[in-house]
């Protein structure tokens, strides 16, 4: 994963990141991979430190990069 060193999230934040995290990976077909895992949680950090904090923006955006970075 890639470092966020200035990354800083208030509670509520933290909590919305991780419901994103939780429902994008209960999204994809299994198997689930850590590569695809650790995608969506780099979608996740960076579109919340863009300053999104809605959990269902943050999830569509990660399954959206997730998709994009595949086709690739």
């Amino acid at each position: 994963m890639r470092d966020f060193p200035d990354a800083v999230f208030a509670p509520e934040t933290v909590a919305a990141m991780r419901e994103a995290l939780e429902a994008s990976v209960s999204a994809l077909p299994h198997p689930v991979t850590a590569g695809q895992v650790n995608l969506l949680a780099e979608s996740i950090l960076r579109t919340a430190q863009a300053g999104e904090r809605d959990t269902a923006i943050l999830q569509r955006m990660a399954l959206l990069e997730l998709q994009l970075t595949q086709r690739v």
